[in-house]
């Protein structure tokens, strides 16, 4: 294994010197800033979640493999919780120009060209003296998509961390991951507090090392009422519903709030883990109605004819109607399990359990075991079925889904074979680990995915936007090589790349005119005749114009004027916020 952890060294500085190039430190007072916290203040109280979040966000951009992002992201937050931040406070001014009182808040711009200046800090400290790094043994092959779908703005967010021991600097605790979705509603506020703050919520419980699900509902609870003091403080007037997953070792906890849901399979089979909080449900209503509230049908069963959940992070002004209390379970894990299903309801309102097994199970036959559009999959299925909501899809897959099922033979053969198959694997791990690190994008089977051995290091890095061209939605291809793609080692062409698990084939570019036919007859909720006579009548046209095509390249051959190519468009820009200058010379 030494000859692991010096190539992964050694790919690691590599990463550290390609990024100091790119970012060139430190950042200028009137420069914009890669990202900026959503909220316009940042209190002491959010300086942890706030600071781990945009280190993560940003270096995941440059596709850092996710054990070195939650190194630099720890370190770099461990600096900033060291500083006086007093210097930094909000000092409110009359108009005269006298100072009247000092706020112990930091602007969030001011915050996040602090915290970007403290990472490049960081990682020169990393690139001179690389500190010894603990390895995880374990990681879950995850495949996440989210699109805004129908809805006017994208409520939703998720949280992948599946080293949960690196980003919180945990030495004395089994192997431990966490999966989040955070379905907002009224705005996204909650929903991006939630995901930046529950997990850290998490590991400040005095009951964590003992009793993660306690822990788990504590953290809830201190979440929601964090999120309503700082609601009423900006006048903020929205909630969100939430699930969470956490592992440890062969232990299954879960924590959830509303209608996001998680289920289990197992041996093919859906199993049940938790049932929604919906003001339809006997005990909800009993307990709502208990408190002077009432429950109204409105198109649906609703809290005071408003919200249709009963329970969410946020919705001040619904309390106490609609609570903080999230509900808790824990399943041990045997082995047999296959994977979990994160999503919100947007989902499952419209994909049943057994629908939702049947489209993984055909796409991994279809695919060889391939995980990497799983989760679009299920998205098209849940679109498709006429979900009109955000829609977010997490699966992670508790075993290898490229190997045969566990057998139901005795318990002494299964751990002979399964010590004969960690030897086996570890020696192929050395093997692969002795020679250069693995481009993405080279060779294998499987779209091009090269492994060594199962499961491999995921990383939560936010990919192309353009997704079938269309700019409402978010995926994460995170089945990486152990050492994380595109990342060869010193002197032999390294480059950034994109998290994309498949081999890019190069498609034809349609016409505009026929893409937007085609993009708005694919969000339609029906098909048939009426969309095929749509599509024949658009191949009619672009035939027809073909022949005039041809007629003006010919022309445009003959011309001497050099055509300039036209600027990159951006799906969303915000004040204050500088865009990723991506260099050539990198790939990216």
């Amino acid at each position: 294994m030494m000859a692991a952890c010096v190539s992964e060294e050694r790919a690691y500085r590599r990463f550290l010197e390609l990024y100091l190039r790119e970012m060139r430190p430190p950042l200028p007072e009137d420069a914009p800033v890669p990202a900026r916290p959503l909220f316009e203040r940042v209190s002491e109280d959010e300086v942890e979640g706030e600071s781990l979040d945009l280190c993560l966000q940003h270096l995941c951009k440059y596709n850092c493999p996710f054990p070195l992002a939650a190194g630099l992201a720890r370190g770099t937050a461990d600096s900033l919780l060291q500083t006086d931040l007093s210097s930094h406070h909000i000092t409110k001014t009359n108009e005269d120009g006298t100072e009247t009182e000092t706020i112990p808040q930091i602007d969030s711009v001011k915050f996040a060209r602090l915290v970007f200046n403290r990472l490049c800090e960081t990682c020169c400290v990393w690139l001179k003296n690389f500190p010894p790094r603990r390895r995880a043994q374990s990681y879950y092959e995850t495949s996440i998509h989210a699109i805004k779908n129908m809805r006017r703005k994208m409520e939703d967010r998720h949280v992948i961390i599946p080293d949960f021991n690196t980003l919180f600097n945990l030495q004395d605790q089994e192997e431990q991951a966490f999966f989040a979705v955070f379905d907002g509603h009224g705005g996204v506020d909650a929903a991006t507090f939630a995901a930046n703050h529950l997990h850290v919520n998490l590991v400040k419980q005095e009951t964590f090392s003992q009793d993660p699900g306690e822990a788990l509902h504590r953290a809830f609870k201190v979440t929601d009422e964090s999120f309503v003091k700082k609601a009423k403080q900006e006048n903020l007037r929205c909630g969100t519903t939430g699930v969470v997953t956490f592992l440890r070792g062969r232990t299954l906890h879960v924590a959830w709030l509303g209608d996001s849901q998680v289920m289990l399979v197992r041996k093919g089979q859906a199993v049940e883990l938790m049932k929604p909080h919906k003001p339809d449900r006997e005990d909800e209503k009993k307990r709502i109605e208990a408190l002077g509230g009432c429950v109204i049908w409105f198109g649906t069963w609703r809290v005071n004819g408003s919200l249709s959940v009963s329970r969410a992070i946020g919705d001040s002004e619904h309390k106490p109607y609609i609570c903080g209390d999230a509900d808790r379970a824990v399943f041990p894990l045997d082995g047999s399990e296959d994977y979990l299903i994160l999503a919100c309801d947007g989902f499952y309102d419209t994909v049943s359990p057994e629908e939702a097994v049947r489209v993984v199970s055909d796409h991994l036959q279809e695919n060889n075991g391939d995980t990497a559009m799983v989760a679009h999959k299920l998205v098209a299925s849940a679109r498709d079925a006429g979900s009109s909501d955000n829609i977010t899809v997490i699966v992670v897959f508790l075993r290898d889904p490229r190997a045969p099922p566990p057998s139901d033979e005795p318990q002494e053969e299964e751990e002979e074979e399964e010590v004969e198959e960690e030897e086996e694997e570890e020696e192929e791990e050395e093997e692969a680990m002795q020679g250069d690190l693995v481009c993405q994008d080279g060779g294998g089977e499987n779209g091009g995915k090269v492994r060594t051995g199962w499961p491999l290091q995921q990383c939560s890095a936010p990919a192309d936007l353009a997704y079938e061209e269309r700019t409402d939605s978010f995926t994460d291809r995170t089945s990486l090589s152990i050492t994380g793609p595109g990342l060869p080692a010193s002197g032999s062409g390294c480059r950034i790349v994109r998290t994309d698990t498949r081999i890019r084939f190069p498609k034809p570019r349609l016409p505009s005119c026929k893409r937007r036919w085609v993009e708005a007859a694919a969000l339609l909720p029906h098909q048939g005749r009426r969309k095929r006579r749509m599509d024949q009548v658009v191949e009619q046209r672009w035939e027809e114009k073909r022949g005039i095509r041809k007629i003006r390249q010919c022309h445009s051959v003959l011309s001497s004027s050099p055509k300039v190519p036209k600027p990159l468009r951006y799906a969303e820009t915000r004040p204050g916020v500088a865009l990723p200058r991506i260099a050539q010379e990198y790939g990216i």
